[in-house]
């Protein structure tokens, strides 16, 4: 699905003034009234506009938005809060007196301070009436404004909210198509879009998790996350002072070796000091490769993974990343306490290739600094020798001569711990071999998986399986 013929953000605005049908307010927190000035600047916003404010004072914000459980104030709980109270409010005001249909967005921002020292982000949220007045269809999304001057950060703001008031009033009826076209005049060196949620009786049909998968494939968020349930999380909300355990895979399907590596790496973990069960999540990463056919994402597919995945009780995420350092990186910008990565012996070794760095001035070197930081450590787990059937744990004379030293140093620094209790029989396992199982009807490959996996494959007829052939 590809956007043409994009409008500016003066034609979009002039065109919401002008030729919907809808009438609304507007509130804004945090980066200035920046969107209602484009509708205002464009002429006829008369037409639209039934109420503008800005609500900068925490007193004020919390008379108007603040009722029942308090709330952080740029924080996706608050911006419902704003969207209910305006639309509500123009129920109230306008229903017997106006026939136009209704709309209300919202917006509750962090823009950089005056010495530079946070990181702009916020939440913008629109409610617009569909087929129901009374019942509006709801669209949220969290953005991270990367531009280096406040200035600059509130223009994006701006175009940033007509983006979505314009989505919202002209294509409510297609999610898909406000998503696509929320970074019109705007690129991802300015603005990153890093969570949707939509909601209401017009929308019923949209699987969110498409949607925020969607935001990866067209390169508007490196990565998403899904909790345990299968909920969309917002990962600066999901991550907040949290112990992360990663296990990177291609999970078509989850197995009992990938089981192991997760049970094993936590039991690992629970001996760390600041562990807890409440502050850990384990992930299941998935890279978008892995989910490519014939350059296009396979959503079923990616769909049945999560599914799987959640049904074994893990948190799923889906990214761009094709190299660790990159991936560690990403976790870096968020106030968490620890990552550990659970890696396997042959993906250590093509980590340690110094080939994979050519485009880094400092080479291996550069991208294991930015690999280890402070509160980072690799679980590494044993792989068997197909010819000896042996199980080969990772040892000084394992290593190339050039890497040996360097393998030293992090083993002996504590930021590599083997993992040694992994079963041998699972260690035969073959993810390759699985799928060829699956895809010819081959029931035996319940031996390799967890048997409600097995069974749930069965019953859905997953990745192929089809057991007449």
């Amino acid at each position: 699905m590809t956007k043409t013929n994009k409008l500016s953000t003066k034609e979009k605005s002039v065109r919401i003034n002008i030729d919907s049908k809808y009438y609304g307010a507007i509130a804004e927190i945090g980066g200035g009234q920046e969107t209602a000035r484009h509708l205002f600047q464009a002429g006829g916003a008369s037409n639209t506009v039934a109420k503008s404010i800005s609500a900068y004072d925490k007193l004020f914000s919390d008379h108007f938005y603040n009722h029942g459980t308090p709330s952080r104030y740029v924080a996706e709980d608050r911006l419902r809060k704003m969207v209910d109270y305006e639309y509500d409010e123009l129920i109230e005001i306008l229903d017997k007196k106006n026939s136009q249909k209704f709309f209300a967005f919202a917006n509750t921002v962090e823009t950089l301070n005056f010495t530079k020292t946070n990181q702009g982000s916020g939440w913008l949220g629109i409610s617009v009436e569909g087929t129901k007045r009374y019942e509006p269809n709801k669209i949220f999304i969290h953005v991270k404004l990367h531009e280096n001057d406040t200035l600059l950060q509130q223009y994006t703001l701006g175009a940033l909210g007509i983006n979505l008031i314009y989505g919202g009033l002209f294509e409510w009826e297609d999610p898909r198509k406000i998503l696509l076209s929320l970074l019109d005049n705007l690129d991802t060196d300015r603005v990153e879009v890093d969570y949707i949620y939509v909601e209401g009786p017009d929308m019923k049909w949209v699987d969110n998790r498409i949607l925020n998968l969607m935001l990866v494939s067209n390169n508007m968020t490196p990565a998403i996350m899904f909790d345990k349930d299968g909920k969309v999380q917002q990962p600066s909300d999901m991550l907040h002072k949290k112990n992360v355990l990663l296990l990177r895979g291609y999970f078509r399907p989850i197995n009992n070796l990938g089981i192991d590596f997760i049970n094993d790496s936590l039991a690992i973990f629970k001996q760390d000091e600041d562990y807890m069960p409440d502050n850990t999540i384990a992930f299941c990463e998935i890279s978008l490769n892995s989910l490519m056919r014939n350059e296009k994402v396979d959503e079923k597919d990616f769909l049945h993974r999560v599914d799987l995945l959640n049904m074994m009780g893990q948190s799923v995420m889906i990214s761009r990343f094709t190299r660790f350092f990159k991936l560690v990186n990403y976790f870096a910008q968020f106030k968490m306490i620890k990552l550990r990565l659970v890696i396997g012996l042959p993906t250590f070794e093509k980590i340690l290739d110094n080939q994979n760095y050519t485009d880094l001035r400092g080479g291996l070197l550069e991208a294991m600094g930015t690999m280890f930081q402070e509160n980072v450590k690799i679980y590494l787990f044993p792989y068997l020798d197909s010819k000896t059937d042996e199980v080969k744990y990772p040892e000084d004379t394992h290593f190339s001569p050039e890497n040996r030293l360097l393998w030293q140093y992090l083993n002996i620094t504590k930021k590599i711990l083997i993992l040694n209790s992994i079963s041998s029989r699972n260690l035969k396992i073959n993810s390759e071999y699985i799928t060829k199982l699956i895809e010819n009807g081959n029931d035996s490959f319940a031996e390799f998986v967890p048997q409600e996996v097995f069974e749930h494959i069965k019953k859905h007829k997953l990745f192929g399986y089809d057991r007449n052939k």
